[in-house]
């Protein structure tokens, strides 16, 4: 009797819902709903926030979308340019500025205003300028890692002397050519700052180049081509403090400021080298490659944060980081072969295309005097740089044709040159008319160096190079002819 109340009992009870009506009766109560009084509620809101009817859809003015269009026809004209320059015996860096001004408002804005303003609106330049300065930031860590400190203080007395004659006669130049041009491209900034920045454009030397030109000639490991990489580094370190004390003038309008500025340098410096050093010394090597990057990063940065809040650009943190990095330690090696990779591959040709951006060759227009000052800056550049180095060469023992030789690796301005003229620009410096000025120096020089190598490499052999005494060039080199 208990079995057939208790079927009874079941049979009275309703039947259960299967789990597939259960879901979607929940779904219905949960989704369905709520998404049904939404209707009714936007319906409740004022029309004042509508957007017009002939507006852009969100996806259009989207800037990481752009911001993602962009990129691949950055690479791929940096890539192309510079294959093509290789091609033509150049280095690549001479393509990847080139793509970058012809992707500026010089050529593809000219030429397609509508194309250039779709492809680079101002969200999407900025952002290219956020990434292009971390770029720089890390590049920077590079050139110092790269810089042989001991070959810097072995050379003595001739790379010394015209490592200084290398920077001195340009930098006098400048200032000559500034006294020319500041009552018509000052611009309201101060004559110091202008000057002495126009020194430092006409000094400068572009170390990472003239180390790749040195290696695609076969050349790094000659007398010839320690002696210039070392005048080269030894140049740039000078160069840079320079433009530091260049950075703190434009900044700050006090004496007493700019001298705070240099004070919060100097002690910077101080604990790089005399606190930093050594532990980076002690700390990472032994350590594996996957421990030691987050490390090189995170200094980097920190290192680039310190003297931008002291009121210098970040780059220099970076280059001072690099400079005190261990040397020879196999996993700082692969920190910056890694670093390396994804610098020099995406983050520089952002930079040549930030600097396209900015050099408007249209601002000479068909004026005669500007297209003369800017010729005139072209010459005196080269002459001073060239002839001075070659000089100073020649008095200290150097055969005249290697003599000649090192004057055409100074010259060699490249990408350094532009990471001085966009520091320049963005702190007001220099006017965009003279920015594109200065950029038709820095190609023109830089792309003179190789072929000026091949003439002087067919010059006949004369006697009392103590270069080649010292130790013969292969066959086929620049040095050797």
């Amino acid at each position: 009797m208990l079995d057939v109340g208790a079927g009874a009992a079941r049979r009275e009870l309703p039947p259960r819902p299967r789990p597939a009506v259960r879901a979607i009766l929940v779904g219905a109560a949960l989704v369905v709903v709520p998404l049904a009084l939404i209707v009714p509620l936007l319906g409740l809101a004022p029309d004042g926030g509508a957007a017009p009817s002939g507006a852009a859809p969100a996806v259009a003015a989207d800037p990481f979308a752009r911001l993602l269009v962009a990129l691949p026809v950055v690479l791929a004209a940096c890539y192309l340019a510079g294959r093509l320059a290789r091609r033509t015996g150049q280095p690549e860096v001479i393509g990847e500025i080139l793509a970058g001004v012809l992707l500026g408002p010089s050529l593809l804005g000219l030429v397609w205003p509508a194309g250039f303003a779709w492809l680079f609106p101002a969200p999407v330049v900025t952002a290219v300028n956020t990434l292009a300065q971390l770029g720089l930031v890390f590049f920077m860590y590079l050139v110092g890692a790269e810089m042989n400190l001991e070959s810097v203080r072995r050379r003595g007395l001739v790379a010394a002397t015209v490592s200084q004659v290398n920077l001195a006669l340009p930098a006098l130049c400048g200032i000559v050519l500034a006294l020319g041009m500041y009552p018509t491209f000052g611009e309201g900034v101060g004559f110091l700052p202008f000057g002495l920045f126009l020194a430092v454009s006409l000094s400068v030397t572009a170390f990472p180049v003239l180390a790749r030109i040195l290696a695609d000639r076969g050349i790094t490991d000659t007398p010839l081509g320690a002696l210039a990489l070392t005048c080269a580094a030894i140049g740039d370190v000078v160069a840079w403090c320079v433009l530091t004390f260049v950075t703190a003038v434009a900044r700050d309008r006090s004496t007493a400021s700019v001298l705070v500025t240099i004070a919060l340098t100097l002690a910077f410096v101080a604990v790089m080298v005399f606190a930093v050093r050594p532990l980076l010394a002690r700390w990472l090597p032994g350590r594996p490659p996957a421990a030691v990057l987050p490390l090189i990063l995170g200094g980097v940065m920190l290192s680039a944060l310190a003297t931008n809040e002291i009121g210098i650009h970040p780059i220099f943190g970076a280059f001072l980081f690099g400079a005190i990095a261990p040397r020879k330690v196999p996993a700082v090696t692969e920190a910056a072969h890694r670093m390396q990779s994804v610098t020099v591959t995406l983050l520089l040709p952002l930079f040549f295309v930030y600097t396209g951006l900015h050099t408007r060759f249209g601002l000479l227009g068909t004026d005669g005097r500007r297209w003369a000052w800017c010729a005139l800056i072209v010459v005196v550049a080269m002459v001073s740089k060239w002839g001075g180095t070659s000089l100073a060469a020649r008095l200290t023992g150097t055969g005249w044709r290697e003599s000649l030789s090192l004057g055409a690796l100074m010259n060699c301005r490249g990408l350094t040159e532009l990471v001085v003229l966009n520091i320049g620009l963005q702190l007001g410096v220099i006017s965009p008319t003279v920015f594109s000025m200065l950029v038709v120096m820095t190609l023109v020089s830089t792309m003179a160096t190789g072929p000026a190598l091949s003439l002087i490499a067919r010059l006949r052999r004369r006697p009392g190079s103590t270069v080649d005494e010292k130790r013969p060039a292969a066959p086929g080199t620049a040095a050797a002819g």
